[in-house]
């Protein structure tokens, strides 16, 4: 799990920075701001203004520990340039993936410690979530929608800390996924993220600050997903 620099400064979103290197659709900044996805989570959007016009991210690809985001176009990069992120597409992805650590604390305590076996999220304004919860009443799935909007309107405080590697092993739910752990930074940490009295669990993703900051979210759908897998399909209110 790298350090980002959308961890370190979420409110960088807009600034100017030097072009390190460049091959045709790739480029290599000296200030990459962008969040690159993983666990689920989509990459950050954003465009490249330059002397020659302006050129649109879609993708991030790391490559020796460095970040090279992919262009639209086949273009070629150099001097200085103007990163502006895109941060309609960046609140819509955090909210979401605060609503998922709401959803996933819910289940974790509802069901037993329920592990996640799979996650993705939308840029459009949905997610979903696969739980590891054979035989479950899918009713009892629906309901957690109430109590997904009550923790969002509780107004509470999101915020991230780093432990060493070595808790994950010791504290009981600081991992919640069935298959994948993230991996710690490269100095042995975790990145945790805690929703003040609800949750606290590793996560390397971008999230709101407080949870009033989010719209409702609703449960839209349960699937049977194999003989144990039950999938959990929410959306944000105003993207229905």
């Amino acid at each position: 799990m790298a350090i980002y620099l959308c961890h370190e400064r979420p409110d960088l979103v807009d600034y100017e920075t030097e072009v390190v290197d460049s091959r045709p659709g790739w480029v290599l900044l000296a200030e990459g701001a962008l969040h690159p996805g993983g666990g689920g989570q989509p990459p950050d959007r954003a465009t490249l203004e330059h002397r020659d016009g302006v050129s649109t991210v879609v993708d991030v690809a790391e490559e020796g520990g460095l970040f090279w985001y992919r262009l639209e176009t086949a273009d070629v990069l150099r001097g200085v340039v103007r990163v502006r992120i895109d941060e309609v597409s960046r609140f819509r992805v955090a909210q979401l993936h605060t609503a998922t650590h709401i959803l996933n604390a819910l289940v974790f305590q509802r069901f037993d410690g329920a592990l996640v076996t799979g996650v993705n999220i939308e840029a459009s304004g949905a997610a979903r979530m696969d739980f590891d919860l054979p035989g479950v009443d899918h009713t009892l799935l629906r309901g957690l929608d109430d109590d997904m909007n009550a923790a969002i309107r509780a107004g509470l405080d999101v915020r991230a800390t780093y432990v060493p590697a070595e808790s994950a092993a010791t504290t009981p739910g600081l991992v919640r996924s069935r298959s994948v752990a993230p991996p710690p930074t490269p100095d042995g940490r975790l990145r945790v993220i805690e929703i003040a009295g609800l949750d606290r669990q590793a996560c390397g993703g971008t999230h709101l600050t407080n949870t009033a900051q989010s719209a409702p979210v609703h449960v839209t759908k349960i699937d049977n997903k194999g003989r144990h897998n039950r999938r959990v399909r929410i959306a944000l209110a105003d993207a229905t």
